[in-house]
This record gives C-alpha cells, sequence and structure tokens, in this order.
C-alpha cells in the first residue's frame, strides 16, 4: 500500500508542477501581449500627437496669413450654428 501510496503522491506533485508551469507560461505571454499592446499604444499616441500638432500649426499660419478671411470664416460657421440651433 505504501508503493501505491507514494506513486499517488509523485504524480501528484508531477501534476501540480505541470499546472505551474502552465500557469507561469501564460502569465510570461499575458505579460509579453501587455508589453506589446502598451507599446502599440504608445505609438499611436506619438502618431496623434505629431497630427494634432502639424494641424495646430497649419492654423495658426493660415490665421496669420489670412486674418480677414479667417474671421469671416468664424462669422460663417458661427451663422450657420445659429442657423441650425434655431431650427431644434
Amino acid at each position: 500500500m505504501s508503493t501505491k501510496s507514494n506513486q499517488l503522491g509523485r504524480q501528484a506533485r508531477d501534476g501540480a508542477e505541470a499546472v505551474q508551469s502552465m500557469g507561469e507560461t501564460v502569465k510570461d505571454g499575458a505579460q509579453e501581449t501587455l508589453e506589446q499592446a502598451a507599446d502599440k499604444a504608445a505609438e499611436y499616441y506619438e502618431q496623434g500627437r505629431d497630427t494634432v500638432h502639424g494641424a495646430a500649426c497649419a492654423c495658426e499660419q493660415f490665421l496669420r496669413e489670412r486674418p480677414l478671411m479667417s474671421i469671416l470664416i468664424a462669422a460663417g460657421v458661427g451663422w450657420l450654428f445659429g442657423r441650425f440651433w434655431k431650427h431644434r
């Protein structure tokens, strides 16, 4: 009976070690995936920030080069918003 008990105990330890090893593998895979996602998010953030900065610079340049046209465009957009707001 002792031999069977020892064999069963060994199998239980082997099974527990296998489960622990699989858990560590899954954990490592999840950490790697999370790091990749964080890197991609940082890359998209930088791209978005550069795009917004470029658009802001373009708007600023347009305002400096054509101040009267900028005022007329702003007035036209305000007028359109006012028209749509009235009809609600």
